[in-house]
């Protein structure tokens, strides 16, 4: 029987005591309950709270005192390494195997004791209050996404206005400093305006090294970038996430309603421009103890925002590397090849998603950026002019085999390969096929596929074919238009005729040779 239920069973009770059959045994009769709970209900309304005995527990009994030992060890022991109910019972299966306890009963027991020996401790939090344009929380989180079929943790940036509750959320494959900058950016052009204080946890790309109370060793380019956007920054203290608690639950939520169940995306940008539309539909919340959407109080909010830069900053992290004997340069941890000389010293200018370099005043090379270590990101392009002069060394190039990966490399090529091979030997046949690439530093790699495939196609294996499909936009001349001749039409005269030289082949012939 429920709560309510009894309840009204007393209610019943009391009034037929009063108003009907006035006896505690004619009460219990009529109703079919026992005597002692006429009584009970005659006493007060309300049901008293039934006192359960305390149960027998055998099984826990006997590691009682080893999962008592266990969490008094566990004060002494650095915080992040303590046991948890799970840890302490999966070392209960192993360390007696002749009891067999529940996991929930371990649980139970484990939550009781840790309340009373002080390894669980519940803070009482002050409520805040925020002025419209004066603060905004930042943070990164994880999350996972479907990149074409490839399961990929991507790093997600996000900043919280805490007066209107809107935030911005933009992805990136790791949280490094060009990325951090950028998202800084793109938020405050969708806020429209710059907020006077940003809380940030200790974040590498802002914090050197944590000093004494709140004062911190904050990077050179952070430093720069603040002075540019002419905002100030505090830091948390270290492990704890309460003093920026609206962004820690924004990234919580917006991660349980926009990316559940994982998304399967085509690529980054599209992902980015998914995540924007998430936000501004947010913006048609409305928030608990709050009566206007926060898009309202957004739009409401950008009139007390410091106006943005005219300028942006040059977030793009700058090296100057030197030129190995691989033909790369290292940038972060990565190698990079480029189309200049072994020893040349080149500018390497880091940005978010790509490896820009420049030589003399010129871009001479862009790569994606790569986030792991020690890796090899060639461009075959880069190095046709050394394969010129060593065709041998084409077949097991690496550069070949990451063109052939990232799909750059058509069956199509591999076809004419075959036939200048076949007609013109390995070598000769190979150093055709460099030259034919070569020409897609003059007409482009797209207009040189098109080309390749169509030389394929009317079965041609020469690299004059290819030039020709090249180069035949240039050599169809356009026709005259006709010209009036007004009176010169007069002197028009029909063709002439060569029928009567046809007599030459029928009439017998005359004279002599």
């Amino acid at each position: 029987m429920d709560w309510k239920t009894k309840v009204e069973l007393f209610e019943q009770l009391r009034r037929e005591h009063e108003f009907g059959i006035g006896t505690v045994a004619g009460v219990a009769a009529k109703f079919g309950v026992h005597r002692r709970m006429v009584r009970q209900a005659l006493a007060g309304a309300v049901p008293p709270v039934h006192q359960y005995p305390a149960r027998v527990k055998p099984k826990l009994d006997a590691v009682v005192a080893f999962i008592d030992g266990v969490l008094e060890a566990d004060q002494r022991a650095p915080r992040k390494q303590r046991h948890t109910a799970r840890r302490i019972y999966r070392r209960i299966l192993g360390e007696f195997p002749g009891i067999s306890v529940a996991e929930s009963t371990v649980r139970n027991h484990v939550r009781e004791r840790k309340h009373q020996i002080g390894l669980t401790r519940r803070e009482t939090f002050v409520p805040q209050s925020y002025e419209l344009g004066q603060e905004a929380q930042v943070d990164w989180y994880e999350a996972w996404v479907d990149f074409e079929g490839e399961r990929t943790k991507v790093q997600v940036f996000a900043m919280r206005s805490m007066a209107s509750g809107a935030a911005f959320h933009r992805a990136y494959l790791s949280a490094t400093q060009q990325a951090f900058l950028e998202a800084h950016e793109m938020a405050f052009a969708y806020f429209r305006g710059v907020f006077r204080l940003l809380r940030y946890d200790n974040l590498a790309s802002a914090v050197r090294k944590i000093l004494r109370g709140h004062r911190r060793e904050e990077t050179v380019r952070f430093v720069a970038f603040r002075s540019h956007w002419r905002f100030s920054a505090e830091f948390c203290n270290p492990a704890q996430g309460h003093e920026k608690g609206g962004i820690e639950g924004e990234g919580g939520y917006f991660r349980r309603n926009h990316l559940v169940p994982v998304p399967a995306m085509a690529d980054l940008d599209a992902l980015n421009a998914s995540l924007l539309a998430d936000c501004r539909a947010d913006e048609a919340r409305v928030l608990a103890g709050r009566f206007d959407t926060v898009g309202t109080t957004m739009n409401v909010e950008r009139d007390h925002l410091l106006p943005c830069a005219t300028e942006g900053f040059d977030i793009a992290e700058i090296a100057f590397p030197l030129v190995d004997k691989h033909g790369c340069v290292l940038v972060k941890t990565n190698f990079y090849s480029v189309p200049v000389k072994v020893g040349t010293r080149v500018e390497a200018r880091i940005r978010p998603l790509h490896v820009e370099i420049w030589y003399a005043g010129k871009q001479i090379a862009r790569h994606e950026r790569c986030h792991q270590r020690c890796q090899h990101v060639l461009d075959l392009e880069h190095y046709l002019e050394v394969l010129n002069h060593k065709p041998g060394a084409f077949a097991g190039s690496k550069p070949l085999a990451q063109w052939r990966a990232a799909g750059r490399w058509p069956d199509s090529y591999d076809v004419l390969w075959a036939r200048l091979r076949a007609r013109h030997g390995k070598e000769k046949g190979t150093h055709a096929m460099i030259t034919v690439l070569l020409l897609g530093q003059e007409f482009g790699h797209d207009r040189l596929r098109t080309a390749i495939i169509t030389t394929v196609s009317l079965g041609a294996c020469d690299v004059g074919a290819v030039r020709y499909l090249l180069t035949e936009a240039r050599l169809n001349k356009t026709r005259a238009a006709p010209i009036d001749v007004g009176e010169l039409a007069r002197y028009d005269r029909p063709m002439p005729s060569v029928a009567d030289y046809d007599t030459l082949l029928t009439a017998p012939c005359r004279g002599h040779a």
